[in-house]
């Protein structure tokens, strides 16, 4: 690609602060930032080039497939660890054969701000996907210093990283933001212009990354977005989240709040909707979106339907923390409550709007609820028939 020399966004020499030069004799001092020799931002983002963190994750695993069947060359964040934790990534390793030098994986971390400014200097990414996060709620009430300085910080230090190299006009973000935003909901459904209560360590967290990435949107011209996603789920999602344990039952399942009701989608159909936020169709100007399918579910439902795609009927009997649900055939208890599940502040219901994602982007969720629920039952049967080793 052929390069045209743009104008320097940095001075080359600091500014004399009142009228001082540097008192210690050592000569101009440098460049706060090195020169940058960029084409111009069209020519620039022909390149297509995407940076993830949390590139390890559900979403990140399915994100990657995407965008390498766009042509994309992904470049991804991975925490160093004494254990694999690659494993929705591998069939992506074994193909690289069919996609040379299209994908890449480089060790990181939100919380080291040397290494983020490191890889975004080294990779030139067109396209940053922020989806990188401490994402168990219920963790991070146990975690809460953590989820911030991750959840949060590192929000920061992402869009300080993309400013730091002057790729502020060259480079579009996306924050993965969340419906636990919402909280102790204001309105129903949930839409852009619902008011934010998060209930948790986590939602607090998102909250800051959420007003940051509108803060260096509208300071610096950035394109920066916020996707609200409601809860998407897949045969991908880690085991200690809800719809997991559910559909991985083999014995008694022990639950928490049953009536809680969440607006549930796949992961797959969300992915779609994120790259859509980062395209600029029709010229539009960067914007938030939510992305919901428009219903909401409760916990007990999903359990009956988990159940049912196995043949099993379920009968509910007891309340609160004695409530238990027994096969109808065997009278066998298969569900039973434990008080350490519920949330110190629980979400009693999400339920998300996506009218303005459907309206500007054309997106709209294809797998429904009941679709979602077998498609996750069938994956876990068959990794079990199989002893295939669970790497979510």
């Amino acid at each position: 690609m052929s390069r045209s020399t743009s104008k320097t966004i940095y001075p080359e020499k600091p500014e004399e602060k009142d009228g001082q030069r540097n008192k210690e004799g050592l000569g101009d001092l440098p460049a706060p930032f090195a020169p940058l020799d960029l084409p111009p931002p069209d020519e620039y983002f022909q390149r297509k080039v995407a940076l993830i963190s949390g590139i390890t994750g559900q979403d990140g695993s399915y994100l990657t497939e995407f965008l390498l069947e766009k042509g994309y060359t992904v470049h991804g964040i991975i925490r160093r660890s004494s254990s694999f934790n690659t494993g929705r990534l591998h069939h992506l390793y074994e193909d690289q054969h069919e996609r040379p030098n299209k994908f890449h994986l480089h060790y990181g971390d939100l919380t080291d701000s040397t290494a983020l400014v490191f890889l975004m200097a080294r990779i030139l990414p067109t396209e940053v996907y922020n989806l990188g996060a401490q994402s168990h709620v219920k963790v991070s009430f146990s975690l809460a210093e953590y989820t911030a300085d991750v959840d949060a910080i590192g929000t920061l230090r992402l869009l300080d990283a993309i400013r730091t190299c002057g790729l502020t006009k060259h480079c579009r973000f996306y924050q993965a933001s969340t419906s636990e935003l919402y909280g102790l909901v204001q309105e129903v459904p949930q839409s852009e212009t619902t008011p934010f209560y998060p209930r948790s360590p986590y939602g607090v967290a998102k909250l800051y990354a959420y007003w940051i990435t509108v803060n260096y949107r509208e300071a610096y011209g950035m394109y920066a977005v916020n996707g609200i996603l409601f809860n998407h789920e897949s045969p991908r999602r880690g085991r200690t989240f809800v719809t997991r344990k559910i559909t991985r039952a083999q014995a008694c399942l022990w639950l928490g709040n049953l009536d809680a009701k969440r607006d549930w989608g796949h992961a797959r159909d969300y992915i779609e909707g994120m790259w859509l936020m980062l395209q600029g169709l029709d010229g539009s100007e960067p914007t938030d979106f939510v992305l919901a399918t428009g219903e909401t579910h409760p916990v007990r439902e999903f359990v009956e339907k988990a159940f049912g795609v196995v043949g099993i009927k379920l009968s509910w009997s007891g309340s609160g923390v004695d409530e238990e649900a027994k096969d109808i055939s065997t009278g066998k208890v298969v569900v039973k409550i434990d008080p350490q599940y519920f949330r110190p502040a629980e979400v009693e219901l999400l339920h998300g709007n996506p009218a303005k994602a459907e309206r500007m982007l054309g997106w709209k969720r294809k797998v429904n609820f009941d679709d979602l629920v077998k498609e996750m039952v069938e994956a876990d049967l068959t990794a079990v028939r199989n002893f295939v080793e669970d790497q979510n």
